[in-house]
């Protein structure tokens, strides 16, 4: 059984592939955190099992590990749940009233139910467990069973006690625009370190994720205990370390200006909380999380394409004739997926007008826009388009009829970010006008591919025509609402993969990733700041999500130069695109890319469904170095990336991870032969030289 329990102790244990998670209920009706780690048994977790107390200060110490918090009596840690009910109290009582396993497809899931001993209100804790990656996705819904409405003020999806140690390392992301998805990390002291999103959307400053260990794991080795919240909205995730050494990690919805009413017989659900254990270091923490993706999450199994997107080219001047041109330059490129991004609608010549009029540009597209399609099909490509559909400008016709529709409040300016303001998606006749507007035109034109952009925060929250009392729900019905139109659209037209893009990387959480084909992380192309920013990417989120572009050889970020090799290499370690101005290429240039690109479809298998291993023993040296292997250790590609050679140092050379020891390989570029054993421990020379020098190994095993 993958979920156990003692029922003379009143004792729970999840028990999977390699690893144990066990809680219990103590004597005070608690749910106690017992253990989290490498495999025990259930009944070596029960002296675990009691009070503790340190004096009348700091009584019931053993709340500080609680599997779910909720605010009253004795409790100051985070809580897991705060409330107001109707009558004006606001702490609760909760006690363990019953549990039941669940089975579907056979994937179990442990639900256990309490109640607030005095007022009709539920909580239902879930626990779904995913064995064979040594997961468990934790969340909670909230059950109203009387006949008055309760104040829902904070509610997290799940805490998450992590075993005492010496020392608790955080490693988690930060970032900006066009600077996403930096790894950093921190030695916890006693208090809080916060990670959030206030602005509406997962946002590039933080991403909802969190890593802990000892100090001393490293890529390959160590202990980590890790997790990843699926939420789209503004979201919260709390390390609270104690004076008495105890961590946990509470994360959910943001309670900032956040408030939701419960009415009577209503429930409300916090969204998946999954988290996991490792001893393989971060690496395998990755690997864990992708393969879970893979099997468990994102929406299809199918490959992502080659594409091009017009943007670079382009910018707003988009008309038939030119992207007719484009076309046909990608097309040699060995391009599969062709898509025109911002300008194609309204009077849509600039930022500052035509945003949420979503009819196509008569003038742009006097055959309208199936020309192109049509053209774009004869040259053996796909069609994809780009929309904004939360976002509108002051200058549009959608904002002249409908200036209400927008987020405001009724004694303060509108302040536009981007020359846009944004829509109340919630309001039923909003929701209704992106769906139809959608709707006709993926019926009307056979396009396969959405790129669904979001460049604005949310500002001035004001609902109008919602209730008084109801307006700090904005910021959970935003998310809910996009999740809705999302599962409706792709209910409507299966065969159409969807692009998440917010300004870049601001909404990539495993919420998204429900709908989401492909994620763009960061406008920022440039072949060598895009290393650190696919790297933080990787930490939680699979190469294939991950989409990639070839640009320039002059960085418009910051005008560095690289060979088209270093920004091809740097691209295929996701899903590959192309984003430069093809018409200034020259025909040499058309077919040297060509072969990078048919390259690419050699490799895809591996680098969009392997196991990727980051190779952190050449960093020091100024090497970046990323391997994907496949499931059965016959083929693997690497990368390579010199940042800069310095005193005439040499490189050391390349040891190659995930292989099998006894296997014979062959690596295409070089000759000879070499073992797996000697390509992991001896490894093979890294002839790189001079700045942002690149290479790339296909090695496969000898037939």
């Amino acid at each position: 059984m993958t979920i156990q329990y003692n029922k003379q102790h009143h004792v729970f244990a999840i028990q999977m592939k390699q690893t144990s998670y066990v809680f219990g209920l103590n004597e005070k009706g608690s749910l106690q955190h017992l253990y989290w780690g490498a495999s025990v048994a259930l009944e070596d977790c029960l002296p675990l099992l009691r009070p503790w107390g340190h004096s009348s200060f700091d009584a019931e110490v053993e709340r500080e590990m609680e599997e779910y918090s909720f605010w009253g009596d004795l409790v100051y840690t985070e809580p897991s749940l705060k409330v107001t009910m109707h009558d004006g109290v606001r702490d609760l009582s909760m006690k363990y009233v019953s549990h039941h396993i669940m089975e579907q497809e056979g994937q179990e899931t442990l639900v256990i139910t309490l109640q607030d001993e005095v007022y009709p209100l539920e909580t239902q804790l879930l626990y779904k467990v995913i064995p064979e990656f040594d997961l468990v996705v934790r969340s909670a819904k909230i059950v109203n069973t009387g006949t008055h409405d309760i104040i829902l003020e904070n509610v997290q999806s799940a805490a998450w006690p992590i075993p005492n140690l010496q020392d608790y390392r955080l490693t988690h992301v930060t970032g900006k625009w066009s600077g996403e998805f930096q790894l950093r990390n921190t030695v916890l002291s006693e208090g809080k370190k916060v990670l959030e999103s206030r602005r509406g959307f997962t946002d590039v400053h933080a991403n909802p994720w969190f890593a802990i260990d000892n100090g001393h794991a490293t890529e390959d080795h160590g202990n980590v205990w890790f997790g990843a919240l699926a939420w789209s909205g503004n979201w919260k995730i709390t390390a609270e370390k104690t004076s008495f050494n105890q961590l946990k990690v509470t994360g959910g919805i943001s309670d900032f200006d956040s408030e939701w009413t419960l009415g009577a017989g209503e429930s409300f659900e916090a969204p998946e909380f999954v988290g996991g254990y490792t001893t393989g270091g971060f690496g395998n923490m990755s690997r864990q999380l992708h393969q879970y993706q893979y099997d468990y999450v994102i929406p299809n199994q199918e490959a992502r394409k080659v594409l091009y997107n017009s943007w670079e080219a382009t910018y707003f001047d988009v008309n038939a004739k030119d992207q007719m041109a484009l076309a046909e330059r990608a097309a040699k490129l060995g391009v599969e997926l062709f898509v025109v991004d911002d300008g194609w609608f309204g009077q849509r010549n600039h930022d500052r007008a035509g945003l949420g009029d979503w009819f196509v540009n008569e003038e742009k597209f006097p055959n309208g826009l199936n020309e192109l399609i049509n053209k774009v099909h004869d040259l053996g490509m796909e069609f994809g388009i780009w929309v904004e559909p939360e976002s509108v400008n002051p200058d549009s016709d959608l904002y002249r009829q409908h200036p209400d529709w927008v987020y405001h409040f009724p004694t303060r300016g509108r302040t536009e970010l981007r020359n846009q303001l944004l829509l109340n998606i919630s309001k039923p006749e909003v929701k209704s006008y992106i769906l139809e507007f959608m709707t006709d035109l993926l019926s009307n034109h056979d396009i396969t591919f959405i790129k669904w952009d979001m460049n604005r925060t949310i500002t001035q929250p004001g609902m109008k025509d919602h209730p008084l009392n109801r307006q700090k729900e904005i910021w959970i019905r935003h998310a809910q609402t996009l999740y809705e139109i999302w599962a409706e659209l792709r209910e409507r037209f299966p065969h159409v993969a969807f692009e998440t893009c917010a300004g870049g990387g601001s909404r990539i959480d495993l919420g998204i990733l429900r709908y989401a084909d492909q994620t763009w992380p960061s406008d920022n192309t440039d072949a060598f700041d895009r290393l650190s920013i696919q790297e933080g990417f990787s930490y939680v989120y699979a190469p294939k999500m991950m989409t990639c572009w070839v640009t320039e050889a002059v960085s418009g970020m910051n005008k560095r130069v690289t060979s088209l090799k270093y920004r091809f290499h740097s691209a295929m370690m996701g899903t590959l695109g192309i984003g430069s101005n093809l018409n200034e290429w020259s025909d040499e240039l058309i077919e040297e890319s060509a072969g990078f690109v048919e390259q690419y479809k050699e490799i895809r298998p591996l680098v969009q469904y392997g196991q990727q291993y980051r190779i952190d023993a050449l960093k020091k040296q100024g090497v970046t170095a990323v391997q994907y292997v496949n499931k059965q250790a016959s083929e693997t590609v690497v990368f390579a990336f010199l940042h800069s050679q310095r005193l005439g140092d040499g490189l050391p050379r390349l040891r190659l991870q995930g292989l099998n020891p006894d296997k014979t390989y062959v690596i295409d570029e070089l000759s000879g032969t070499w073992t797996g054993k000697a390509l992991m421990n001896i490894g093979v020379e890294l002839p790189l030289r001079g700045d942002f020098d690149s290479l790339m190994y296909r090695i496969q095993e000898q037939e």
